[in-house]
């Protein structure tokens, strides 16, 4: 696998084109991206530059972070706050993405989505009120371990970091997530299964598959 050098504001662009050039024949009206990453490789900042870069473009984007579809604290929870098979297995509510997200944003969908479903910090329900996609718009969902669920992503980009990476850039207090993330690399292989790779062991100098 070949991987090129690029900047984070070219990648950006690159991303948005390829986005723009997605077709609703094929996808249904809402191009549904994945960018998936550990927290370390801030798959919300590339989120929020490439929305810019589709708004830029005249498609409207919506973020979407698995944080807000993360389960209640008493069910994630429940074998301890430092257990990696819970955050790897239990974390992420996706029958809820699947029933908010997913099934709006399906062929025949209504494109009314819910942003998110559960403040991460106080555990309580955000409220957030639904919003309408118009045909056209598209789904940029962020967050770690997002590629084992048969999610219908149109395009999934993977932000890879290498093992040693990963524990550097992780704070201490986060770093009992390490093994989760390597058995995510073991059972899913992200970085052969995502349309595009990123790979971002140095933040200032990322390299992609193009």
């Amino acid at each position: 696998m070949q991987l090129n050098p690029v900047s984070w504001p070219s990648l950006t662009e690159a991303l948005a084109d390829r986005i723009t050039g997605l077709t609703p024949a094929d996808q249904g009206p809402w191009p549904r991206v994945a960018l998936d990453g550990a927290p370390a490789a801030r798959t919300g900042d590339l989120a929020e530059a490439l929305a810019e870069a589709l708004r830029v473009r005249g498609r409207p984007a919506l973020r979407v972070s698995a944080a807000g579809y993360w389960r209640a604290a008493s069910l994630r929870l429940e074998h301890g706050r430092h257990d990696p098979d819970s955050y790897y297995d239990l974390w992420l509510d996706n029958a809820a993405l699947w029933r908010e997200v997913f099934g709006p944003l399906s062929p025949d969908g209504t494109g009314r989505v819910l942003p998110s479903l559960r403040d991460p910090a106080t555990d309580r329900a955000t409220r957030a009120p639904y919003t309408e996609l118009p045909p056209g718009a598209v789904l940029l969902l962020e967050g770690p371990l997002l590629l084992g669920y048969g999610f219908p992503f149109d395009l999934a980009v993977h932000l890879h970091l290498s093992t040693g990476a990963l524990a550097r850039r992780t704070p201490e207090s986060d770093r009992w997530t390490v093994p989760a993330f390597v058995r995510y690399d073991d059972e899913i292989h992200p970085a052969q299964s995502a349309d595009i790779l990123v790979h971002c062991d140095d933040p200032r100098r990322p390299a992609w598959t193009g």
